[in-house]
């Protein structure tokens, strides 16, 4: 830790998952004072989310995988001298005129806490990880609908499931992983409806021989659906959902490779619930709105611009896991100790070659599973089809309650062909969630149609909502380096 309260620290890393874990260890262990916020009230992102000790889970670990790798970053973590911040909102980062960064955060489970914290340091490692895409569709909105990530979390976190007969639907690797889930912890899920298909991993050979543990998973996952008689149907996807207080059945309809509905090929299933998400999101608000260069990911959503070493474009400002395009748990500790590395060497200014034999090693590693992450992005990724889902009622904004046709009418009626455009004219994108449920529809809508246009990367001053109190007492001498 920094000698006083006004010396900064060396690095601070904003997210505590795989790669924020595996970037503190790293510089903690090589002698940099680090600190660590996070959001949540415990340790190991989205990934390694697991019960409350309130609980009493005797086996915290029998609904993740490789457990064991969080495990020990977390007892080094605890054995080093970083400070770890739970509970952290972080809504902004700042460059201060002495070259030191300034991150800004809300304490409490919401951010509700007494008041504003700021924690200086020289260097930033962005890990804040992903969402989920969502795409709407008639009923989404019913209860009993939930984000299939979600629908893993309330598993992991919570020990409890989203009902008692659980349809999993959308595109992506981590439908297999939930609907296996799920399936063991006692759930009966009578199918997994995949829009996409798995032929298109074919078209990149090199990317599947080189890992082979990706093929072991997915094998893993494949096994548990056939023990639990769960049935695949790719090429496919949930049109409507069916109840009013409740999901009470779902319409499945075939698609076309545009991910157009073929007519005559509807069916329903009877369901409780319905787990649906269509892949994850960079989450990336905080580089944005520093000016940190993005690029299209082959799915099709925004991801940072990274050198080789991770850093942003913005010099200072390091980033890891899923912010660099969705990859993946050992994709992100690999860049996450990367990046470590690469911050050790800069603030301490000695030569890179003391860690160079390392980096190599992780540059190999980080290369073989980011080939095959854009193999995966690409076979997953939403086509431009998926709009015919839609009839004008849908609400595709729920927070603003703007649907489709309204969206529609601002695009026909009065030019709109930006997701910009469309929120100033119907306020979609506007609510509690700023956009981040609702974006990636929004701004396919608005050029038309067409899903391949990626999810605007707006920038936003905020990241989380932040009281105008707060705003007000930036330049008061209350506000405090930690809660100490």
């Amino acid at each position: 830790m920094p000698s006083s309260v006004s010396e900064p620290y060396d690095l601070a890393v904003i997210g505590a998952g795989c790669a924020g874990l595996a970037g503190a260890v790293t510089a903690s262990e090589r002698g940099l004072s680090v600190a660590v916020l996070d959001a949540s009230g415990q340790l190991g992102g989205q990934f390694y989310r697991h019960p409350a000790p309130a609980l009493g889970a005797e086996r915290p670990q029998a609904l993740h995988h490789d457990w064991a790798a969080f495990a020990d970053l977390r007892r080094r973590l605890e054995a080093s001298d970083a400070e770890t911040l739970v509970g952290h909102h972080v809504w902004s980062v700042a460059a201060e005129s002495d070259g030191v960064w300034a991150v800004h955060a809300l304490t409490g489970a919401d951010g509700d806490g007494e008041r504003p914290v700021r924690v200086r340091a020289r260097a930033i490692l962005l890990a804040t990880g992903a969402y989920e895409r969502q795409l709407p569709f008639p009923g989404w909105t019913v209860p009993g609908v939930v984000g299939a990530g979600g629908a893993q979390a309330m598993l992991k976190s919570g020990l409890v499931l989203p009902g008692r007969r659980i349809v999993v639907a959308g595109s992506g690797p981590l439908l297999l992983a939930v609907a296996s889930s799920l399936a063991a912890a006692g759930a009966r899920v009578p199918a997994v409806v995949e829009a996409s298909g798995y032929l298109g991993y074919a078209r990149h050979p090199h990317a599947l021989v080189t890992n082979p543990g990706k093929l072991a998973e997915a094998a893993v996952h494949g096994t548990a659906l056939l023990r639990h008689r769960v049935r695949l149907r790719t090429r496919s996807a949930v049109t409507q959902v069916h109840g009013t207080a409740r999901v009470e059945a779902v319409t499945i309809s075939r698609i076309d490779p545009q991910w157009r509905p073929v007519p005559g090929t509807s069916r329903r299933i009877v369901c409780d619930a319905l787990a649906v998400g269509h892949g994850l999101v960079p989450q990336i608000e905080l580089a944005t709105s520093l000016g940190c260069a993005t690029r299209r990911t082959p799915d099709a959503s925004c991801a940072l611009v990274l050198d080789d070493l991770q850093e942003t474009s913005v010099p200072g400002i390091w980033a890891a896991g899923e912010t660099g395009g969705i990859g993946g748990a050992q994709l992100a500790r690999a860049e996450g100790e990367l990046a470590g590395l690469a911050v050790v060497a800069r603030l301490r200014g000695t030569p890179f070659l003391a860690v160079a034999r390392r980096a190599r090693e992780l540059r190999r590693r980080r290369d073989r599973m980011r080939a095959f992450a854009d193999a995966m992005a690409a076979a997953h990724a939403p086509a431009p089809g998926w709009t015919d889902w839609l009839t004008g009622d849908t609400d595709v904004c729920r927070c603003e309650e703007v649907t489709a046709g309204r969206i529609r009418d601002a695009v026909v009626d009065f030019g709109a062909r930006d997701a910009r455009t469309v929120k100033l004219l119907t306020r979609a994108g506007m609510g509690w969630c700023q956009g981040r449920v609702c974006g990636a529809a929004v701004a396919c809508l608005a050029a038309g149609g067409d899903g391949g246009v990626p999810r605007s990367a707006e920038r936003r001053p905020l990241a989380v909502p932040v009281p105008l109190g707060v705003l007000a007492s930036l330049d008061e001498p209350g506000e405090s380096r930690s809660e100490d």
